[in-house]
């Protein structure tokens, strides 16, 4: 089954590091375009980057300089890397794929993928 799996979340004091991973598993045919997003308490979920397979990156504008998206292809993995952490970057961080594979069926799968999410609290 294709699935997505976040890990490195946690409590970090404000000016802090923490590097996120987001592992791909399953059938997989093709890993395209990855991305982090993230939901704050009482907020929508938004857009933090994404990757595409030729490494070719985007940020918001409230992560650019502090933030860095990267991929292992080899690996299937994605990670982010955040550091100088404020107390705003607190939110449930989720990682997304655009994935082309097979399911437990067999079956032919294609679409947008997401993890089940990972806590980044900062604290001030």
């Amino acid at each position: 089954q294709v699935q997505l799996v976040e890990s490195g979340g946690g409590l970090v004091q404000a000016g802090g590091s923490l590097r996120l991973s987001c592992a791909a598993s399953g059938r997989l045919i093709q890993l395209n375009t990855m991305g982090w997003y993230r939901q704050a308490p009482g907020k929508g979920r938004e857009l933090v980057a994404t990757i595409t397979r030729d490494d070719i990156s985007n940020y918001a504008n409230s992560v650019k300089g502090r933030f860095t998206i990267s991929r292992d292809n080899a690996k299937k993995t994605m990670y982010l890397t955040m550091n100088t952490l404020n107390p705003e970057d607190t939110a449930v961080y989720y990682c997304n794929a655009d994935i082309v594979g097979y399911n437990y069926n067999d079956e032919y799968v294609a679409g947008i993928y997401w993890g089940q999410g990972t806590q980044v609290t900062v604290s001030s």
